[in-house]
């Protein structure tokens, strides 16, 4: 299990006021910390030392954050936590579709930032730990690895669209409501609807590239579920 001592968090941030408090009391807390004040930079240290986790704000210079968020996940699945000034719900959500996991918007309090670092932390070593795979019809997850294939084809799923389908998946057949699924996969999150309707979204876009869309199902009025069809594990 990965404790803070050995978590690395990049913190990319163009007010240098607010990467210098949120480093101040991650590092305090044992976490190695990178700041970045710029796209490129961001990308840059991103590369250099991949951390556990990265906190994106949307306003970067240069390469804004949605473009950094769009070339890390071409990637890697590392957990993302948008900082956002941007309050219009369209931002927030297309920096969801690109892969982000949550997001926090400004003013915020560094508490509250700190919960959700320990959270997406959390959740992404809870998976690892799980050791069986999962088998739902040509659908095949890894936990420990975070991979998903179907019929032998990698899907490139975020680490919450992971959880979602790995949800889903040990239960398979099951019903589940949104506020279920969030908090299975986003606890500790204050995420909307919308949010977790967009994450199921981009998960059903991602099956229906390897064939396998049919296998998550609507339950209208109740919330979604994963076809039992074909079920091993």
């Amino acid at each position: 299990m990965l404790d803070t001592s050995e978590a690395a968090v990049l913190i990319a941030e163009d007010e240098r006021g607010i990467s210098e408090v949120l480093g101040a009391y991650l590092g305090q807390m044992g976490y190695r910390i990178y700041l970045a004040e710029s796209g490129l930079a961001a990308l840059a240290l991103f590369r250099e030392h991949r951390p556990d986790v990265v906190l994106l704000d949307l306003g970067l210079p240069g390469l804004d954050g949605l473009e950094v968020l769009k070339r890390i996940r071409a990637e890697s699945a590392v957990p993302v936590l948008i900082l956002t000034a941007r309050v219009e719900e369209i931002d927030q959500l297309l920096g969801l579709e690109l892969g982000a996991d949550d997001y926090v918007t400004k003013p915020f309090r560094v508490r509250e930032v700190l919960a959700r670092i320990r959270a997406l932390l959390r959740r992404a070593q809870a998976y690892r730990a799980q050791e069986a795979a999962l088998r739902v019809g040509p659908l095949e997850l890894w936990p420990q690895q975070f991979t998903a294939q179907v019929d032998g084809q990698t899907l490139a799923l975020t680490p919450t669209e992971f959880r979602l389908l790995c949800t889903l998946a040990k239960a398979a057949g099951r019903v589940f409501t949104r506020s279920e699924l969030i908090e299975a996969a986003l606890p500790g999150s204050e995420a909307m609807d919308a949010v977790i309707n967009t994450h199921l979204m981009n998960l059903r876009r991602k099956l229906a590239m390897g064939g396998a869309d049919h296998l998550l199902k609507t339950v209208r009025g109740v919330g979604y579920r994963l076809s039992a069809e074909g079920v091993s594990r």
